[in-house]
C-alpha cells in the first residue's frame, strides 16, 4: 500500500515475446535533487523529463511548504522559483515524504542550517527505516532532531540558527548521507568537507556545480574528498532529466529472459556511478547494445536494444555494489533464470533499504521454487535456467516497489503465475510500469 491505501493485488504470466520501444520515466534521483536546488536558486528552474512518481511529487510538495513556487506546465514538464539559498520559511503543516527516503533524507539536509523547524513523516515503510545516519552529521552543524526510538519519524528538526561548516566521513557509503551534508553545507560559511571512503552516486556534486555553487573533488589516501564552499548565490537553470537506469532495469530485464524479446530502451543515463547492474548483465552473457552514446545536463546517456539472452550466474565483484544498490533485487530474479549460482556480497545496505530487500527476495525465490543462500550482507542465487522457475505462487512486495516489480517481470518467464500481494506501491517510483510492459506485450493484470 502507499500513503494508506488499499492492497493492489497483481499477476503476472508467461506470453509472447516483448517487442517494441521501453520509454521509461526521468531519473527518480536526479528528479528530486532538481527540485530541491531549484527551489535553493534565484531565479527561475526548468525542469524537463522529470519523473512524476509519488515520491518526486512529495518532494515538490515539499519545496512548496517551504515556501518555493512550484508549477508543472506539462507532461514532465516543471517550473520551480526558488527562494535562494537561506530562504526557506517554515513550513505550516507536517511535512509528508511518503515512501521516500531520498525525499527526506535531502530535503533534511536543505533546511538544517536554516533557522526554523519543521515535522517530517511518511507512510508505513518510511516510519520504519532509520533516520540517524542523517541527523548525526546534521547535528554537527548546529541542528537539532526529536524523534521516535532510533531516529525514526515522525520526526521534528530545528535547523541551526548559526551553522558551522563541517568536515564529515561518511561511515557507510550512502549518497543520501553525503548529498544531505552538502545541501546543509550551502547555507554554512566557509567550507564543508565529505569524505567517502567508496564513491556513491555523484549526481548532487554533478548539479551544484551546474546551479553555480563552488564544488572541488579529489582523491586523498582518506577516500574522496568533497569540498562545497557555502553561502553561494545559486542560478535557476533548465535541467533535462535523463530516462531513470533503475526504472530501465525492468524492461530490460524482462526482456532478457523471455524468449524471443527483442526491444529498445532510449535515452538512459549511464552516470558510472549508477551503472554498475549494466556492466554485469554483460558479464553475465546478456545482449545489450548501448548505441548513441551522449551527454545531456552533465549526465551520460545512451539508447539500449536488449534481446533475449541465456545468462551464466558470475560472483559480483563487492566493490560494485555501491553503483547498483538498487537494482539487487531485479539481478535476483534474473539469477533465477541463470545457469548456476549468482553470487552477491557487500549488500548489507538491502537490509535497511524500503523493506529488508534480502530477505524479501529470498523467501520469495525460495517460493518460487529456486534455493537461495544468504548472510547479513550477502545473498547467493543458485539459478535453474531458462524455464526453471516454478512460479504458482503469492509473494509479499512488503511496502516494496522493486521488490513488486522484480517478481511481477520473474513472472513472465515463470512456469506458473506469480502473484504480488500489492502492487501499489509501484506508483512511488515507477506509475507508468504496468501500461509500459503491457504495451512491449507482457501480461500483467491488476
Amino acid at each position: 500500500m502507499s500513503h494508506g491505501g488499499e492492497p493492489m493485488p497483481m499477476e503476472s504470466r508467461a506470453a509472447g515475446p516483448l517487442r517494441g520501444m521501453a520509454e521509461v520515466p526521468g531519473d527518480k534521483s536526479v528528479s528530486h535533487r532538481a527540485l530541491i536546488l531549484g527551489a535553493l536558486s534565484i531565479g527561475e528552474t526548468r525542469i524537463l523529463g522529470l519523473l512524476e512518481g509519488e515520491d518526486v511529487l512529495d518532494t515538490g510538495r515539499a519545496m512548496r511548504a517551504f515556501g518555493a513556487r512550484v508549477e508543472r506546465l506539462a507532461d514532465g514538464e516543471w517550473q520551480v522559483q526558488g527562494v535562494g539559498v537561506g530562504g526557506f520559511l517554515e513550513p505550516e503543516d507536517v511535512i509528508d515524504c511518503g515512501n521516500s527516503g531520498t525525499g527526506v533524507r535531502l530535503i533534511m539536509g536543505a533546511m538544517a542550517t536554516s533557522d526554523l523547524t519543521a515535522v517530517f513523516t511518511g507512510d508505513a515503510s518510511l516510519r520504519g527505516r532509520p533516520m540517524g545516519r542523517v541527523i548525526d552529521p546534521l547535528a554537527l552543524f548546529g541542528a537539532q532532531a526529536r524523534g521516535r526510538r532510533g531516529g525514526r519519524l515522525p520526526l521534528a528538526l530545528t535547523g541551526a540558527a548559526n551553522p558551522v561548516p563541517v568536515t564529515y566521513t561518511t561511515p557507510m557509503p550512502s549518497a543520501q548521507v553525503k548529498s544531505a551534508v552538502l545541501l546543509a553545507g550551502l547555507n554554512a560559511p566557509g567550507e564543508t568537507v565529505v569524505i567517502e571512503r567508496e564513491q556513491t552516486r555523484d549526481h548532487t556534486e554533478r548539479m551544484l556545480a551546474g546551479f553555480g555553487a563552488t564544488v572541488a573533488v579529489e582523491t586523498s589516501t582518506e577516500g574522496r574528498v568533497i569540498t562545497l564552499t557555502g553561502q553561494p548565490e545559486l542560478q535557476g537553470r533548465t535541467i533535462s532529466v535523463p530516462r531513470d537506469p533503475s526504472s530501465a532495469a525492468f524492461p530490460v530485464a524482462a526482456a532478457l529472459i523471455v524468449e524471443g524479446s527483442d526491444i529498445t530502451v532510449p535515452g538512459i543515463g549511464l552516470n558510472p556511478t549508477r551503472a554498475g547492474l549494466y556492466d554485469t548483465l554483460v558479464e553475465m552473457g546478456a545482449r545489450i547494445d548501448f548505441a548513441n552514446r551522449r551527454e545531456e545536463g552533465g549526465e551520460p546517456m545512451a539508447d539500449l536494444r536488449v534481446r533475449f539472452s541465456e545468462l551464466t550466474g558470475i560472483e559480483v565483484p563487492p566493490e560494485r555494489a555501491v553503483s547498483m544498490i538498487d537494482e539487487y533485487p531485479i539481478l535476483a530474479a534474473l539469477a533465477a533464470l541463470a545457469d548456476g549460482p549468482t553470487v552477491m556480497r557487500g549488500i548489507r545496505e538491502l537490509r535497511v533499504k524500503e523493506c529488508d530487500r534480502i530477505d524479501a527476495m529470498a523467501r520469495g525465490l525460495e517460493a518460487c521454487g529456486i534455493r537461495i543462500e544468504e548472510g547479513t550482507d550477502y545473498l547467493i542465487v543458485h539459478g535453474r535456467g531458462p524455464r526453471g522457475v516454478a512460479g504458482g505462487t503469492t509473494v509479499s512486495s512488503r511496502l516494496d516497489h522493486r521488490i513488486a516489480m522484480s517478481f511481477l517481470c520473474l513472472g513472465l518467464a515463470a512456469q506458473a503465475p506469480i502473484r504480488v500481494d500489492d502492487g501499489a506501491p509501484i506508483a512511488t517510483s515507477f506509475p507508468g510500469f504496468v501500461a509500459l510492459m503491457r504495451r512491449l506485450g507482457a501480461e500483467i493484470t491488476a
